[in-house]
């Protein structure tokens, strides 16, 4: 499977690196509340995808072959999810004072993660792609290892450039403007999902 890794983590960071409901939420986090607090969303994200490729290797792939309507429940469900947090980011208290509380969590993005649709749909690619029947176990491996070693890395950096933009944040009305920008990119990917 060496020619093929390359290929495979190739894709895995074009589709982990892009704009995204996660990427959005943790710049939002660090932006909003440090580096720090937005750990717990880094760990949700991460695990989370993690548990999803587990899970789709092992068990949903044939269901979602099998019933293809799965799929867009998932998509409606992540949708309205998706427009949720779009309203707290939009609507949150623009001031990071320390003891501002974090309006997503830990549990919130792990368990986003089974029902983020662009989350959903690079992992069923991805292993549609490289989990090979004649070499399940070491196939199931690598794509395992690459997606979550991705989706650790890709997350981390996106909250770092949150924390990063924060420093050119010098009024509350800029604060705002980035938290409606964050808002708006969620509804982006929403309609993305639908285009």
């Amino acid at each position: 499977m060496h020619p093929e890794l390359f290929l495979l983590i190739g894709i895995s960071i074009s589709m982990g690196f892009t704009p995204g409901p996660n990427n959005a939420v943790a710049s939002y986090s660090a932006f909003n509340f440090g580096f720090r607090k937005t750990l717990p969303i880094i760990l949700g994200v991460g695990f989370g995808y993690t548990a999803l490729v587990i899970l789709l290797i092992v068990v949903l792939i044939s269901v979602f072959q099998e019933f293809p309507l799965i799929q867009e429940i998932i998509r409606i469900l992540g949708s309205i999810f998706l427009i949720y947090l779009a309203y707290k980011i939009s609507f949150s208290n623009g001031k990071s004072d320390g003891k501002t509380e974090n309006p997503v969590n830990f549990y919130e993005t792990f368990f986003f993660q089974f029902i983020n649709p662009k989350g959903v749909m690079a992992a069923i690619t991805l292993i549609s792609k490289f989990v090979i029947q004649d070499d399940y176990i070491n196939s199931s491996i690598t794509v395992i290892v690459v997606c979550s070693v991705t989706a650790f890395v890709s997350i981390t950096l996106w909250a770092g450039l949150g924390k990063f933009l924060r420093k050119f944040a010098t009024n509350n009305e800029f604060i705002k403007r980035f938290n409606y920008a964050m808002s708006i990119l969620l509804i982006g990917c929403v309609a993305s999902f639908y285009v």
